[in-house]
């Protein structure tokens, strides 16, 4: 339905038929006579225009993990038509509304009117001169407020009854037959433009009913990412065959596609859809390097073929309490749902609806966070006052497999528990962070790998042929934003591996990344990381993971990385970046590995 705005343009238009209709009950002998000598067709009307700081918004209810707040009661409970602020004042005294503060006799107890205001007197003489506009309980008058045009015409009543009551008081001669024909000559006058004016309306309406008919949902949005890469391997080797990888120029794309949903404006759910051909490096002992060391983090998944639309996400999240959120999710990742990693690594950790900011995939995740891989489950996210939030998730990668060693409960899984505090202010933020996984034997995900962080070295992605691998994994990460231009992340975590009936093993990685908001541009991000990839740093003597019995990584692989991501409008970024690997698999006899990487974003 058609809207109108009851705002200042909306007061004026009301005045003018008050002023009409009080000249010709009040005012009986004035008649056409008095009209300019000119003819009536030369009446100009002009359009009152509100200011141009008077803008329409559109406010979404969006579920953050971050922060969750309690909707107001009044905004929450109930929505006070506007129709409601329009009283007439009958010839007896009432008892005002609710939800209005009853009769205004005076514009000056409607705090959110200035005289200053460009339909202050209008406004001044309906409250005051006809004695048709009540307030708000708080005193304001929310001049611009959307109605509709039910409550327009409810308005307009209000006018119409105060004016009968004024009509049936007065003891003047009411109207003239002169000034019925004045009426009458400017209806005549005027009906072309009246016409014109009914039809676009009515084609208006016309327009409006086909798009509601037409439209998906009112509460379905589409967000999208389109990626396009080109890359070039610089120097490097592979490390299983020990030969020099190709360094050929590539492009290649990703698309994703993602619809959020709410049903009460207090809920979500999310569906993604995605597909492309953006290689990987490298896989465990497979791919151009060998090895998952530099890892890209847009590559396709490994276990579909390339150019091919997967259904990548599907979760719905709610809270049933003011400080509860609860993600349930048939297909996605635990830390991704629950929105951890975000908060804490925000200048490299990417999203479907912001873009990508680091390059490579240990760039914007610890370990502790990448064990896990898309399946169902659940992720719950509880705060505990303003500046405590406690998350807790459970995924099973091969949720979904009914066979044997999978299974929600009896394949795979990732348990994971965080507790994250917050300054006052939101500048620092530092996360303590627990999972248990366990993988049954030759069992895969989507990551390629039954067991492992799908970043870091071979043997911290293998496992003993024929055994299941149980991993506790501990991290702590924080975040500190020094000024707007400058920020600092950093990271530290330990993995215990345990082969159940060969061994145990231990790995760790750690990383500091550096973040330059607006360098050298608004909305431009540089960034610096220097880390570890996981490696495995010691190993029982009767676990072979590829290397011989008992021999863990004997070297230490340090990875560099530099991006510069620079915004072309609000929907392009493109993002030139280089990844540097020494002693790629943590093996100082492989010669250091350089890869370039331009990345252009578009959202829409």
């Amino acid at each position: 339905m058609s809207k109108f705005r009851w705002n200042y343009r909306s007061i004026v238009f009301l005045l003018s038929i008050l002023d009409i209709l009080a000249i010709l009950v009040f005012h009986p002998a004035k008649s056409q006579a008095e009209l300019p000598k000119s003819d009536v067709s030369n009446i100009e009307v002009e359009e009152n225009k509100a200011p141009e700081s008077v803008v329409n918004q559109t406010v979404d209810t969006l579920i953050a993990p971050v922060t969750l707040k309690k909707a107001p009661n009044d905004l929450r409970d109930r929505v006070i038509p506007v129709s409601q602020l329009l009283q007439a004042t009958p010839p007896t005294k009432q008892k005002a509304p609710n939800n209005a503060a009853g009769q205004v006799t005076s514009v000056s107890q409607l705090s959110d009117i200035k005289p200053t205001d460009w339909a202050f007197q209008a406004l001044q003489s309906l409250v005051e001169r006809y004695g048709v506009i009540a307030g708000y309980t708080d005193g304001t008058f929310k001049g611009d407020r959307s109605l509709t045009r039910y409550e327009f015409a409810a308005g307009l009543n209000a006018a119409l009854d105060r004016l009968n009551e004024l009509i049936a008081t007065s003891t003047t001669d009411l109207v003239k037959r002169e000034d019925l024909d004045t009426i009458k000559k400017l209806q005549e006058q005027f009906s072309p433009e009246l016409a014109q004016l009914r039809g676009r309306v009515d084609s208006l309406e016309t327009r409006t009913a086909k798009l509601e008919a037409t439209k998906f949902t009112t509460t379905t949005k589409l967000i999208g990412r389109v990626q396009i890469v080109a890359s070039e391997l610089l120097a490097g080797n592979n490390v299983v065959t020990k030969r020099p990888a190709p360094n050929n120029v590539t492009l290649q794309g990703s698309t994703s596609l993602r619809l959020n949903t709410s049903f009460n404006g207090k809920d979500s759910l999310g569906i993604t859809i995605g597909g492309g051909n953006i290689e990987s490096l490298g896989q465990t002992r497979a791919g151009l390097l060998g090895t998952y060391e530099g890892r890209t983090a847009d590559n396709s998944s490994i276990t579909f073929a390339r150019n091919t639309l997967i259904l990548s996400g599907v979760r719905y999240r709610f809270l049933p309490f003011p400080n509860t959120q609860v993600n349930i999710y048939p297909l996605s990742d635990g830390a991704s749902e629950i929105g951890l990693s975000g908060p804490i690594n925000p200048y490299f950790e990417s999203s479907s609806a912001t873009g990508a900011n680091g390059i490579s995939r240990f760039s914007r995740r610890s370990l502790v966070y990448n064990y896990g891989d898309s399946g169902p489950g659940i992720a719950v996210l509880q705060g505990l006052g303003k500046q405590v939030q406690l998350g807790l998730a459970y995924s099973a990668p091969n949720g979904g497999n009914p066979t044997t060693n999978n299974g929600l409960f009896t394949g795979r899984y990732l348990a994971l528990a965080q507790l994250i505090y917050y300054s006052s202010n939101r500048n620092f933020r530092v996360a303590a962070t627990y999972v248990n996984t366990y993988s049954p034997p030759n069992t895969l995900g989507f990551s390629g790998t039954n067991f492992g962080p799908a970043v870091g070295s071979n043997l911290v992605n293998s496992t003993v042929p024929g055994a299941s691998t149980v991993g506790n994994l501990y991290g702590l990460q924080a975040f500190y934003q020094v000024n707007p231009k400058f920020a600092v992340n950093a990271w530290v975590s330990y993995a215990a591996h345990r082969y159940l009936g060969r061994g145990d093993g231990e790995a760790m990685d750690w990383a500091v990344g550096l973040a330059f908001p607006d360098l050298f541009s608004e909305g431009a991000l540089g960034g610096v990381l220097v880390g570890m990839e996981p490696k495995m740093i010691s190993l029982s003597r009767g676990v072979d993971l590829g290397a011989g019995a008992g021999q863990a990584d004997k070297d230490t692989s340090l990875h560099v990385e530099a991006f510069y991501q620079y915004r072309i409008g609000d929907n392009i970024e493109v993002t030139p970046g280089l990844i540097w690997i020494t002693a790629p698999n943590s093996d100082s006899s492989n010669p250091d590995s350089l890869f370039a990487w331009v990345r252009t974003v578009f959202r829409f």
